[in-house]
């Protein structure tokens, strides 16, 4: 039974950033995240101070990684993705660009913010979350993997096609 609340990093447009476990349905209030953090304690950090919320493997241990605790270290694709979705390109607020896959669905419009498949999904972070404050300005790259539907040709009237026996009016 998968757990209800999965591994996150939340950083804030500050830099720091929080360690812990987030619920299944975060993004759903509206002016706050709520984490559990690795002592505990439960942090609420307003949604417009974050820039994004990673879901991780792991969470950082060594020193080197307080960092870049997200091991998040390509933020754009190098070559074009092979898996489906849309390739987005973003801008933060604080002026930083992210690359990622998102779903061709209706949480791209209706949504309190974007989940994304990251450029390196061999990293650390799985999935990034950017919350709709964060975004600046977001561009749509490319629709990746997108079948063309087979559309039903419109049917071609059918010609007449002349009788072999024709009816006479006046041999009945």
């Amino acid at each position: 039974m998968a757990s209800a609340r999965k591994p996150v990093i939340v950083r804030k447009f500050s830099r720091d950033w929080y360690a812990g476990y987030a619920g299944a349905g975060f993004a759903h209030d509206p002016s706050e995240v709520e984490i559990l953090d690795l002592t505990g304690k439960v942090l609420r950090v307003p949604w417009d101070q974050v820039k994004w919320v990673c879901y991780v493997r792991d969470f950082p241990i060594a020193p080197a990684d307080q960092a870049n605790p997200e091991r998040l270290l390509r933020k754009r694709f190098t070559i074009r993705p092979r898996t489906a979705g849309l390739w987005l390109r973003m801008t933060l607020a604080d002026g930083e660009e992210l690359e990622g896959l998102a779903a061709n669905d209706l949480s791209l419009v209706t949504g309190a913010g974007l989940l994304l498949t990251p450029p390196d999904t061999r990293s650390n972070t799985q999935r990034i979350y950017v919350p709709r404050q964060a975004i600046e300005s977001l561009e749509v790259v490319s629709l990746i993997g997108a079948t063309g539907r087979k559309r039903p040709h419109p049917a071609v009237p059918a010609t007449t096609q002349s009788d072999l026996f024709p009816k006479d009016s006046d041999s009945a």
